[in-house]
């Protein structure tokens, strides 16, 4: 069977992230549902890889379903799953359930367009549930002197392209997440940080005591408005 270009092309892209984060990563997601007490029946990943954010989660949740570009041979078999292009028209087969709580962990700078995947965020969560965004953090040390001394921010450097394309700011999320309705926003931050020029990262005490400029990445956190307003759930 010929694959479309389109398609070899998305399955290309998809496989640049390799299907997984760092686990500092997974944990910040963790510990910012433990820290709102927040649980439920079903957990939504968008941009799930090969599904390691499940590990995290799965004691809050009865159900977690993992969607991407892809379905990497890693992600778990007793999962439901949907395969979708995120830079497409994308819609969940019809009478899909809305989920407690829907998030995007590092998913939203490999898009061509931020707003329309927050936009599916919000049409797939729950009124009154929880939406997590988690991204490079441009405001780091790290970030910021890549940014002066090579023009780029660290995570979208020539090596990164194209599968990081879009680079946000905090300021951005509350932006786009303001703009939707959003409310109880929150930025938090992994407090993991390479060192700039070096292979080091940053002690955890000390990026304790000064998390946005010494953390790689960071979450956004916020709740949907408690009354449905409508939305479309595909």
């Amino acid at each position: 069977m010929t694959v479309p270009p389109a398609a070899r092309v998305l399955d290309q892209h998809a496989r640049l992230s390799l299907g997984a984060s760092h686990a500092a990563i997974y944990r910040l997601v963790a510990s910012a549902l433990a820290a709102r007490n927040i649980s439920g029946r079903r957990f939504l990943d968008i941009g799930c890889g090969g599904g390691a954010l499940r590990r995290f989660v799965q004691s809050r949740f009865e159900e977690y379903v993992g969607i991407d570009g892809v379905r990497f041979d890693d992600f778990p078999v007793d999962a439901e799953f949907h395969q979708l292009d995120f830079d497409g028209d994308w819609r969940l087969p019809g009478g899909a359930a809305r989920a407690d709580v829907v998030a995007a962990v590092e998913t939203i700078e490999h898009l061509e367009n931020p707003r329309a995947l927050v936009r599916q965020l919000v049409r797939l969560v729950k009124p009154g549930g929880w939406i997590l965004v988690t991204t490079p953090n441009q405001r780091s040390v790290l970030s910021l002197v890549t940014l002066c001394l090579k023009g780029q921010f660290s995570a979208f450097q020539d090596t990164d392209y194209p599968a990081h394309i879009t680079a946000l700011l905090e300021s951005d999320l509350r932006r786009i997440g303001a703009e939707l309705g959003l409310t109880d926003a929150a930025i938090e931050y992994t407090g993991r940080g390479r060192v700039p020029l070096t292979a080091w990262h940053y002690p955890r005490a000390l990026a304790a005591l000064l998390p946005r400029a010494l953390s790689d990445n960071l979450l956004y956190i916020a709740r949907a408005p408690a009354a449905d307003a409508g939305r479309d759930p595909g």
